[in-house]
């Protein structure tokens, strides 16, 4: 089943393949400039990038602003999440204002964000922390809505201190939910990254695809949006993988 799932798999990418030099073929006979974004050009130029090194910088800087984002997406959506799953009352008042925050395109705070912080790297980390926060605040809650019972009876019955009932019963038996929504978390913040990284910061993948637009480099611009897909799906199947990991154990 395995083996069928990577076969299934490969047959989906060299399709997408096809549909890709197919369109720049199309797209060739109207605008000679689109030769330049052909599968052929494009990983050609991604390959001679990566091993002149000129992309490394420009990942590092990208990966840790995630890392970032991520980071304080957890330390305030773990907490909130808990808080909204163990009272109903705070999951009944904060509901209504959160999900009027989640339904905002975090891209719609930059003019403001720019505002109070200035340009680089601190309205990044506030936009993806946007961004991610409310898949690990939902899972979160979801998950302490759903430990069993009868865990938290038997903490009670052993005279578990409250730290202990949430550090040995109530935060293990959410890790899985909070992977989960860890991994929705890094599939928003991936794909809000880039246009975040045109806020005249000087690194990031994002900043490299304006720059290839300014220089009209249009093979090196298909290689970043490549790496950009490449990058995003390791990152979502260390989560899946994790997630997977917890579940089993």
């Amino acid at each position: 089943m395995k083996n069928q799932s990577t076969v299934l798999g490969i047959m989906g990418l060299l399709i997408l393949l096809a549909l890709w030099q197919i369109g720049s073929l199309i797209l060739a006979q109207t605008m000679p400039l689109a030769n330049m974004l052909a599968p052929a050009a494009a990983l050609g130029s991604l390959k001679t990038l990566l091993l002149g090194g000129q992309l490394w910088e420009h990942i590092f800087a990208s990966l840790q602003r995630v890392g970032v984002g991520l980071a304080f997406a957890l330390l305030i959506g773990v907490p909130v999440g808990f808080a909204l799953g163990l009272s109903r009352k705070t999951e009944q008042t904060a509901s209504p204002a959160f999900q009027f925050l989640r339904m905002i395109s975090p891209l719609s705070w930059m003019p403001v964000v720019v505002m109070l912080f200035g340009i680089g790297d601190a309205p990044i980390y506030f936009l993806l922390a946007f961004a991610a926060v409310w898949a690990i605040i939902l899972n979160t809650a979801a998950g302490v809505k759903n430990i069993n019972p009868q865990w938290l009876e038997l903490g009670r019955s052993l005279s578990a201190t409250q730290s202990e009932m949430l550090l040995k019963i109530m935060l293990p038996a959410v890790l899985g939910d909070i992977l989960n929504g860890l991994r929705l978390a890094i599939g928003i913040v991936w794909v809000v990254l880039v246009p975040c990284e045109m806020l005249g910061v000087n690194e990031g993948l994002g900043y490299f695809i304006l720059d290839t637009r300014d220089r009209l480099a249009y093979a090196e611009l298909m290689a970043a949006i490549v790496l950009i897909g490449m990058i995003g799906w390791a990152l979502d199947s260390m989560a899946r993988s994790a997630a997977k990991f917890w579940q089993r154990n």
